[in-house]
C-alpha cells in the first residue's frame, strides 16, 4: 500500500475507506477514525522490502494491493478512482525496480464495465501480467453472470487472475480467537473455487489463467467430499455444469502457503507439481518467514523445486 493516501472519506463524504496515520510511533491502517491494523515499514516502503527479501533469499516479488483496500462496497465511480491510485502506485514501484517487482492491479468490480477499463490499463499502459480479485464480490459468488464479460476479457488479453480471501463467511459470528483468518479464509478461498468450477466458468473460458491464495484454501483437502456430493446431489450441485469438479483439477494454479509438509504433500498429488506457486503472504504474520523454506526443505528433485519456487508463477503469469 502507498505510504500516503488521500482521506477519501472526507473527499467523497461516507464510507470507511483505509488511510494510514503515525500513532505512538506506529503506522496504522485507519478505518475512518478507527485502528484497522498496526503495520511495519514493510507494508509500504518498497526499500525496506528489497532488504528483506535479499535476507530471506527471495530475488523477485509479486505484490498487489491488501484486499482490504479493493474498496468494492464503494460506490464505482470513487471505487475507480482508489484502484487507479493503487495501481499506479504499484506499476511505479515496480518501474522504478523492474528486477525486484513484478505488479498486479486491482479492479472496482462492483461495476464491470468499470473493471473491464481497468483491467485494459492495467495491462496496456501499466504492463501488469495481472490483477488480484476477491473471493466475493459484496456477497456475490465468482460464479454470478454479470461477471463472465469480465472473464472473457481477461481472457481475450491474457491477464493473469490472482483470487485471495476477503470479507470471509461466518465473520461476525466467529471474531474471537482469529477464527476469521484460521478458518474463515480457507472456507472463503474454497467458496470461489467450488464457484467458478461449478458455474462454469473454466469450461466457459479455458484460457483464463486463475491462482488461488493460501493452497486454496480446503479445497485440495476436500476434493473427495465435494465430488460426492456432485454425485449424490447432482439436482443441486450441477445445477449449472454437469462435469465432474475432480476434472478441474491441472486447469488453474494455488499457491504453497500451507505451512505443513504433509498437507503440502497433498497438496502436491491434488494438484500436480506444475499448477502450485510459491506463496509467501508477505508481509503478514500468517506468513511464510522465509518464502520457500517448507519446499526447500524436502529435497525434491531440482527440476520440480524450480518448478515449484518460480517458473510455475511465471506460467501463470504468462511472463518469460
Amino acid at each position: 500500500m502507498p505510504a500516503r493516501m488521500p482521506n477519501w472519506i472526507k473527499k467523497f463524504g461516507y464510507g470507511e475507506f483505509i488511510h494510514l496515520e503515525e500513532k505512538n510511533c506506529k503506522a496504522c491502517m485507519m478505518r475512518g477514525d478507527k485502528v484497522f491494523r498496526e503495520v511495519d515499514k514493510n507494508v509500504f516502503d518498497a526499500e525496506t522490502r528489497k532488504q528483506e527479501c535479499h535476507i530471506s533469499e527471495v530475488t523477485t516479488q509479486v505484490i498487489s494491493t491488501i484486499p482490504v483496500l479493493f474498496n468494492y462496497w464503494a460506490k464505482p465511480k470513487n471505487a475507480l478512482e482508489t484502484s487507479r491510485f493503487f495501481n499506479d502506485h504499484i506499476a511505479q514501484t515496480v518501474s522504478d525496480d523492474k528486477k525486484n517487482f513484478i505488479g498486479l492491479g486491482t479492479v472496482p468490480l462492483q461495476d464491470v464495465d468499470l473493471a473491464i477499463k481497468e483491467m485494459h490499463r492495467c495491462v496496456q499502459d501499466l504492463k501488469m501480467p495481472g490483477l488480484e480479485i476477491g473471493t466475493n464480490i459484496n456477497g456475490k459468488n465468482l460464479s454470478e453472470k454479470e461477471f463472465f464479460p469480465f472473464y472473457e476479457e481477461a481472457e481475450n488479453i491474457g491477464c493473469a487472475l490472482f483470487v485471495h480471501p476477503w470479507e470471509m463467511m461466518g465473520e461476525k459470528e466467529m471474531e474471537k480467537y482469529w477464527l476469521p483468518w484460521l478458518v474463515g479464509m480457507p472456507a472463503e478461498t474454497t467458496r470461489a473455487i467450488c464457484s467458478m468450477i461449478f458455474g462454469g466458468v473454466f469450461e466457459k473460458f479455458p484460457k483464463l489463467r486463475v491462482a488461488f491464495a493460501h493452497g486454496g484454501g480446503s479445497f485440495p483437502y476436500t476434493i473427495g467430499r465435494i465430488e460426492h456430493g456432485y454425485h449424490v446431489r447432482p439436482d443441486l450441485v450441477q445445477a449449472d455444469n454437469r462435469i465432474n469438479p475432480r476434472d478441474y483439477l491441472g486447469k488453474f494454479w494455488v499457491d504453497s502457503l500451507v505451512h505443513d509438509e504433509r498437507a503440502f504433500q497433498l497438496l502436491r498429488e491434488t494438484m500436480t507439481d506444475n499448477k502450485i506457486c510459491l506463496g509467501s503472504d508477505y508481509p503478514f504474520p500468517l506468513g511464510e518467514h522465509k518464502p520457500g523454506e517448507l519446499i526447500e526443505s524436502m529435497k525434491l528433485a531440482k527440476e520440480i523445486e524450480e518448478k515449484l519456487l518460480y517458473k510455475n508463477a511465471f506460467d501463470w503469469l504468462g511472463m518469460k
